[in-house]
């Protein structure tokens, strides 16, 4: 069938050969876009979700902070896979992903406001959940603008620009939330606002073009099957990543859970000195992470590869993880602060380059970009289940955490390593043919 001549002919991804200068401006765009999701996201999840459940039931937090997460982990789950499938299919003149961001920044405005205004832990858990959906409706579709405008040579520096908003994401958002501790409500307030701009500014400097060329799906089993479950083809190299990435993020949110508990207990430092060393930490890990984030990315590109920088950034966290076991000195921590946060800076600025060259189908981005995230949501869930398992195995002693994260990390690594990197690229060239 001829193509109608006033709709743009359809490209789905791009070939190395048709994008010779790298595209600066979709970095900048997926970084502006996860900075402002993540960091109010932390910065309300982190600190200000807390204080609020502290204010309406003091007596049984922790449950409530429990019962949150557990719930916000099962929807974020839906959500990617859902969303995420419905962007790939997406026809529109404004494109498969944007739609979708600029729903998900007014709808994530709205259920945090919402959040922000109940009283009840039922309605506590419906309006995060909500929140939640609506979150994702940007996280995955954000993501696949690397993998539909970003061509295979370019992904390492366009994945370092995407990690350095992403970084300062992370470490920032719960030092801006911090600072609304007395003003709990308006801090919700003003996380949401900050959330509702991610979606159209990251659009507008985007631009994405009009997807009303792609070819029309109708909804078959075959169809469900490819667009909204797990992949189950040609998926190896899809699953080792997901689970190298999901054990080295679980080793970073295990130690991050418990800092303060080891270094009151294991470290055995008293309130000042907590407090002091926690900055340090902090900042350790954040300046190195986000030198780190801006470097990787190019340096992969230049190599050629994505699994060894991974693996490095995975050697570099384990090493850092293993040396409070050599002494229950507070420097061991510090030591611990630079080297996870250059590995981590790595792994930030390397990993989605790898996610998109593991993908099983380009055509269907979005949602398996949406199924990789779960190694960055459920690491939140199994990281402090992890720590505290091996507390309460070893009576109440937190040295065990270490040699097992420090095993976890390398375990993650070595499975990157098994990745056969490149697939991405020969499946673009295939289908040029």
């Amino acid at each position: 069938m001829a193509q109608n001549e006033n709709v743009p002919e359809w490209h789905g991804t791009v070939l190395d050969s048709e994008q010779p200068k790298k595209p600066i401006k979709i970095g900048i765009a997926t970084g502006i876009g996860a900075l402002l999701w993540l960091g109010p996201y932390l910065g309300v999840n982190g600190v200000l979700l807390p204080a609020k459940v502290q204010q309406i039931i003091p007596n049984e937090k922790a449950q409530v902070v429990a019962l949150l997460a557990s719930a916000a982990m099962i929807a974020a789950t839906l959500a990617n896979i859902i969303i995420g499938g419905f962007s790939d299919i997406t026809r529109s003149k404004f494109g498969r992903r944007t739609p979708w961001i600029i729903a998900g920044s007014v709808g994530s405005l709205l259920t945090l406001l919402w959040f922000n205004m109940v009283t009840t832990v039922p309605m506590m858990v419906v309006a995060w959940c909500s929140y939640q959906v609506c979150l994702n409706a940007i996280v995955a579709p954000l993501l696949a603008f690397l993998q539909d405008q970003v061509a295979p040579k370019n992904r390492g520096t366009i994945s370092s620009i995407y990690a350095f908003g992403y970084v300062i994401g992370q470490y920032g958002g719960q030092v801006v939330g911090a600072q609304f501790l007395s003003h709990v409500g308006t801090g919700i307030v003003v996380m949401a606002f900050l959330t509702l701009l991610s979606g159209p500014i990251a659009a507008i400097i985007v631009r994405e073009p009009s997807s009303l060329g792609m070819p029309k799906k109708h909804f078959t089993a075959g169809m469900v099957v490819q667009n909204f479950i797990f992949p189950l083809h040609q998926a190896k190299d899809f699953y080792l990543a997901l689970f190298g990435k999901l054990l080295i993020n679980t080793v970073t949110t295990a130690i991050m859970g418990y800092q303060l508990y080891i270094l009151s207990d294991y470290i055995q430092l008293n309130t000042g000195g907590q407090q002091k060393y926690i900055s340090i930490i902090n900042m350790m890990l954040m300046v190195t992470a986000i030198i780190m984030s801006i470097t990787a990315g190019p340096v992969s590109d230049w190599m050629k590869s994505r699994k060894i920088p991974v693996f490095i950034a995975a050697f570099l966290v384990a090493v850092g993880v293993a040396f409070p076991m050599l002494s229950n000195n507070p420097w061991t921590m510090v030591v611990y602060g630079l080297l996870a946060g250059l590995g981590m800076g790595i792994f930030f600025a390397v990993d989605q380059a790898l996610n998109l060259e593991v993908l099983p189908n380009p055509q269907t981005a979005a949602k398996d970009l949406g199924i990789l995230n779960l190694a960055n949501t459920g690491s939140q869930i199994i990281g402090p289940i992890v720590a505290a398992a091996i507390v309460t195995a070893s009576h109440g002693s937190y040295f065990g955490i270490f040699p097992v994260c420090a095993g976890l990390a390398l375990v993650g690594g070595i499975m990157i390593l098994f990745v056969n990197e490149h697939r991405d690229v020969k499946v673009q060239e295939e289908n040029a043919k």
